[in-house]
């Protein structure tokens, strides 16, 4: 092996590994977790909800007074709610 080859190979195994990426597991999450968590948390859940709950052949267009509003149905229906899934709540009031 030349000596290129043998500090490539050096270095790769010396580089760094990521961080193990995070998960949320939202079959899990209850409305009380959801309602507590930090706003990017939320926000981040949110816009995956409108992803999941749009149709197949919807365009790709973010529409944030609906992502507010859908926001709002679900922080209402939570409150009321707090030992429900997170997916039972958006299955109750997310438009489809």
């Amino acid at each position: 092996m030349n000596k290129l080859s043998v500090l490539l190979v050096a270095a790769a195994l010396a580089w760094p590994l990521p961080a193990k990426a995070q998960q949320l597991d939202l079959a899990t999450v209850t409305c009380k977790d959801f309602v507590s968590s930090d706003k990017e948390t939320i926000g981040l859940i949110l816009m995956w909800l409108e992803g999941y709950y749009s149709d197949q052949d919807a365009k790709p267009i973010v529409d944030f007074d609906k992502m507010k509003t859908d926001g709002g149905k679900l922080g209402e229906y939570c409150g009321k709610n707090p030992g429900h899934s997170l997916i039972t709540a958006a299955d109750e009031v997310m438009d489809k």
